[in-house]
């Protein structure tokens, strides 16, 4: 059985419905990296349930507990630092300061 490719003139008549074969993809990338075949993140994280925003609050909380624990910040500054609300912060701190006991004590 041989594949039945579309000849020249089909394909410029037809280019919005094209086999993926056919088709050329630019790779551009996103905010995190320059392209995805250079992304340092081994699952995109557009394709993760929450995608980019998610991700975004994840790193904030991983950085208010750092500033938290190492440097000694209260949750007042910490609060002004990144435009949220003390409860905001109190928030991060208890999932994640919870969780890192959790792990520690496995």
């Amino acid at each position: 059985m041989t594949a039945d490719y579309p000849s020249e003139e089909k394909l410029s008549r037809n280019e919005n419905d094209l086999p993926p074969e056919f088709c050329h993809y630019r790779d551009e990338g996103c905010d995190l990296a320059a392209s995805c075949l250079s992304c340092p993140y081994p699952q995109c994280v557009y394709e993760q349930p929450g995608g980019r925003q998610r991700w975004l609050k994840m790193m904030r909380n991983r950085e208010i507990v750092r500033q938290f624990t190492r440097e000694g910040k209260a949750i007042r500054e910490l609060a002004l630092m990144f435009g949220i609300s003390t409860r905001t912060v109190q928030r991060a701190l208890g999932k994640t300061l919870i969780k890192g006991e959790r792990s520690e004590n496995e």
